[in-house]
């Protein structure tokens, strides 16, 4: 087994257990509730963010009860490593939302860098309005603007590095059924 593997299988055997799959599905449930109360009438496009907002996004679009157009983006800080950098844009949206309202589903606000650059993308380009959905709000002081916060808020988490549910360690773990921090981090 190389020795990266191992490293990565060890970082799942050590980690501590935040939320269970019940407890996430239960939050995501909440989430649809929410969104299905503000959006159903507003012809939203709904743009997944990639990878981290894929299994988010692929459970809770099945929960909104309304007609909808769905894309993805994909933005990026991190690029499989635990610290972020500048903002790399690996796909921009394809489908018009120009005078539309915006749904933005992403895995987790850390400190919103990326999120927040996303939004700012989607005003210039004429959104009409723009909403965001995480899975995750991460609790700290970092925050890149104070003002940013995701409109649609699954669970709140305490400030350490977590993987599962279509987020990373490192590339690793994003299929977690569960959210997990990596212990010592």
């Amino acid at each position: 087994m190389p020795a990266e593997l191992a490293h990565i299988r060890q970082i799942m055997d050590e980690a501590d257990c935040l939320y269970t799959e019940a407890e996430v599905e239960a939050a995501i449930d909440r989430v649809a509730e929410k969104i299905n109360g503000e959006l159903a009438e507003r012809n939203p496009v709904v743009f997944c963010v990639m990878n981290g907002g894929l299994i988010f996004a692929g459970k809770l679009v099945t929960k909104l009860g309304f007609p909808l157009e769905l894309s993805y983006l994909h933005a990026t800080r991190y690029r499989n490593e635990t610290s972020g950098g500048e903002l790399f844009w690996k796909a921009k949206p394809e489908i018009s939302f120009i005078d539309r309202d915006v749904l933005i589903i992403d895995d987790i606000l850390d400190e919103g860098h990326t999120l927040g650059a996303i939004i700012d993308f989607c005003r210039h380009a004429g959104a009409a309005a723009v909403h965001t959905a995480v899975l995750i709000d991460k609790e700290h002081q970092r925050k890149a603007r104070p003002d940013l916060k995701a409109d649609f808020v699954g669970l709140s988490c305490i400030d350490r590095y977590i993987f599962g549910y279509g987020m990373d360690y490192k590339g690793y773990w994003r299929n977690a059924a569960g959210i997990y921090a990596v212990k010592g981090l």
